[in-house]
């Protein structure tokens, strides 16, 4: 087997012992958050990450702040203060102010253009993670991944190309922070899953080429998680790019999900999930619509989250929606 993409990092950043998975402290759900213009696609993904007990943890000791010298954007300074100020306000709901401010650094996004929460989860989570480098520039790439962020989010995948002509095979190691699936003809997360992990053949236009044959060849890739993520997050493509409709069927997720079936190693102890944040999109088009979502809250009861309203609910109701975003954690 010939590998590739999985060097020990130099330095790591956040050690992984400074990570607590259990809320630290328990207390009722903090404030809703006022719509802004068209900033409900915002709204979920700051709740969620709110929501995110290692994150939340990490972001209420002030461990970032407290050394942190930028002295302009600085996307780990803005969190900690909103999630701050969202689990400790008295008040019903908040204007998330300063993230609408520094908009055009996290992303390509404007408060009075409906954005996607899909991409706003992504980029903002970038921002996080370059603000955790700030100013380590020269560091190799495995270093770079050690940030509080990549310790919390990331886990690595296990590209398995398989020449057909020599038999040759290739391992490829990439790091994600979100798993993307596609759901036509899926059923439930563990359908969509399975279909993920299933060998796919590289032939016809996408060819590939072989190190050892000096060539492009037919190949069978099969793709697993090979390492864990601490928090799975997984985004339901519901865009259908033929059409630009919105593939709106139901796809069952369960409340615990086990991710050993999709390892690269399926023997072993399960590797159990819980469920704690829910995205949901409304509409035809994945570029009109509204978003709400469920969220966990460190009481252990579930709540709607619906721009500036806050309302307990039971899990049937979390389970039963037409869900874009998944997030567990273990």
């Amino acid at each position: 087997v010939i590998g590739k993409g999985m060097t020990p990092p130099q330095k790591t950043f956040s050690p992984s012992e400074k990570i607590c998975m259990d809320w630290r402290q328990k207390r009722r759900p903090g404030a809703g958050l006022y719509n802004l213009g068209s900033t409900c696609y915002l709204n979920v993904i700051l709740q969620c990450l709110t929501y995110t007990p290692p994150l939340a943890n990490y972001l209420l000791s002030r461990q970032h702040s407290r050394f942190c010298d930028e002295q302009g954007f600085c996307m780990m300074c803005i969190m900690e203060a909103h999630v701050r100020k969202v689990l400790y306000s008295s008040a019903t709901a908040i204007r998330p102010r300063a993230v609408i401010r520094d908009l055009k650094f996290i992303g390509e996004f404007k408060p009075d253009i409906p954005g996607d929460a899909y991409e706003f989860l992504r980029c903002t989570l970038n921002a996080m993670h370059r603000a955790c480098l700030s100013g380590s520039s020269d560091l190799d790439v495995a270093s770079q991944e050690t940030t509080i962020i990549h310790q919390i989010f990331g886990g690595f995948l296990r590209s398995r190309v398989t020449c057909l002509s020599c038999k040759t095979v290739f391992d490829f190691f990439k790091v994600f922070l979100d798993v993307l699936l596609k759901i036509k003809g899926a059923s439930s997360l563990i359908t969509a899953l399975e279909d993920f992990v299933k060998p796919k053949h590289m032939d016809g236009k996408k060819l590939f080429k072989c190190s050892k044959c000096k060539k492009k060849v037919a190949a069978s890739k099969v793709v697993t998680v090979h390492n864990a993520p601490r928090v799975l997050t997984v985004c339901l493509g519901r865009a259908d790019h033929r059409s630009s409709r919105k593939l709106s069927q139901v796809v069952e997720y369960p409340e615990y999900l086990d991710l050993r079936p999709f390892m690269s190693d399926t023997a072993g102890e399960p590797i159990l999930y819980y469920l704690y944040a829910v995205v949901v999109h409304t509409g035809h088009t994945c570029l009109g619509g509204h978003f709400f979502c469920y969220t966990k809250a460190s009481n252990g009861q579930w709540y709607k989250m619906n721009d500036v309203s806050v309302d307990s609910c039971g899990i049937h109701a979390v389970l039963g929606q037409q869900a874009y975003l998944l997030f567990y954690a273990r």
